[in-house]
């Protein structure tokens, strides 16, 4: 008859208390009693969880069990002659350990692993990547990476964009402004374009450039003989400021206005060869007096025919040639009958100034003398008269002063009614 499981004779194998397998020897009617008789089962011993008092409970495993990488070599549990750790023994009255206190088997895990490092190097390995939690998303080939894909052999290259500095030392980008000053900008840019296509415009329908201005000024101060009053031309009164002597003020009084004629009475005959190369066009002549009457002066305005070259090369020589200061080229006075200036004629003359001008076709000149009717042996040009220690008696007499004076204001009188300044004042 075969033999059942659990029946004598039959050994069930039990674990011990040091961990390896054995055989139960307890009787039937015992929890640690040997199977003797016949018919007895095996026995198993029974687990009781929270049970203190059974004494086949599994005893906690040895460190060797709970590092199995390396046995101890020191200590208690260290084997002995080279043979396997032994468990450790349990303290006596120590309670048994309970399946919940066991943790056989398991490795602990560093909480920060120190960097590893490449062997041999100081270069720290890669660390291993990470795969992303959740699901993957599908990646779709990149349409540029295709070898359909036009590609072009040139590298792409981007630059910056440079930066500015604006009036407070701000960076900011050169090909940018702020909206106000390109408001501002746009302003002035539009103003400017305004005057100057307005002034392109009114010069266009005027009919005159630059040039033509200056030439129409020129042949307007040629016309004023009979395009201005008398009176503008030569004033009823002249005040000569600082024009005497010393500095001494001056009034001179228009006592004759000489009738516009040519210049056939007008000057010597040397003197008219002279002026012949710009011609006359008109001769307007005035004759002043100061306020003690005793000297008389003739002013005269000799219009020319002449245009601004001319008259400039008339200037030129007298200039160089000195013939304003020649006695034999002094002009003619203008003799009023009825006045202080009835007497004052050719052998009256004491200082004279001639004054060719070149921004009007006019010469300007002036002679002095005594209102008495007194002879000049020596008259003397007005520009030496006036010089400081002449002793000549038209200069001691200031004479000089008379005739250069007159001209001046005459001068300034022409120049005002044609828009330009004084030349020459005194």
């Amino acid at each position: 008859m075969p033999r059942r499981t659990g029946e004598a004779g039959a050994a069930a194998p039990t674990a011990g208390r040091d961990g390896r397998r054995g055989t139960s020897t307890a009787p039937d009617g015992g929890r640690d009693g040997d199977a003797t008789g016949p018919g007895t089962r095996t026995r198993y011993p029974r687990f009781r969880l929270g049970d203190s008092r059974s004494a086949d409970a599994a005893p906690p495993p040895s460190p060797s069990a709970r590092f199995p990488d390396a046995a101890p070599t020191v200590g208690r549990d260290a084997p002995r002659g080279g043979g396997a750790a032994q468990a450790p023994s349990r303290r006596p009255g120590a309670p048994a350990q309970t399946p919940t206190e066991t943790t056989a088997r398991l490795r602990p895990i560093p909480a920060a692993p120190e960097a590893e490092t490449a062997a041999g190097t100081d270069v720290p390995a890669p660390r291993a990547a990470v795969p992303p939690s959740g699901p993957a998303a599908p990646r779709t080939p990149d349409p540029a990476l295709s070898w359909s894909a036009p590609h072009d052999p040139r590298p792409l290259v981007s630059f910056g964009e440079p930066e500015g500095y604006d009036g407070l030392a701000r960076p900011r980008p050169l090909g940018g402004r702020p909206r106000p000053q390109a408001v501002a900008a746009a302003v002035c840019l539009v103003l400017g374009v305004g005057l100057l296509t307005g002034a392109v415009t009114g010069s266009w329908l005027a009919g005159d450039s630059g040039d033509d201005g200056a030439r129409s000024a020129y042949t307007e101060a040629g016309d004023l003989w009979h395009s201005v009053p008398v009176d503008q031309l030569f004033p009823p009164t002249l005040l000569g400021k600082g024009a005497g002597p010393g500095g001494a003020d001056r009034t001179w009084t228009r006592v004759a206005v000489a009738p516009d004629g040519d210049c056939a009475v007008a000057f010597d005959r040397l003197l008219a060869k002279a002026l012949d190369p710009v011609g006359c066009s008109r001769l307007l002549r005035a004759t002043y007096t100061d306020a003690t009457q005793s000297y008389v002066t003739t002013v005269g305005l000799l219009f020319t025919k002449a245009d601004a070259a001319a008259m400039t090369a008339l200037a030129d020589r007298f200039e160089k040639q000195g013939l304003g200061r020649r006695e034999d080229l002094m002009p003619l006075p203008y003799a009023a009958k009825d006045t202080v200036a009835a007497g004052f004629g050719a052998p009256q003359r004491a200082s004279w100034t001639v004054s060719v001008l070149t921004d009007a076709p006019v010469v300007v000149y002036a002679v002095s003398g005594w209102a008495d009717g007194r002879t000049v042996d020596e008259p003397e040009p007005a520009e030496e008269a006036v010089e400081s220690g002449a002793a000549s008696a038209p200069a001691q007499a200031g004479l000089g002063h008379e005739a250069k004076g007159l001209a001046d204001r005459v001068e300034r009188a022409l120049r005002k009614n044609i828009g330009t300044p004084t030349e020459h004042p005194s």
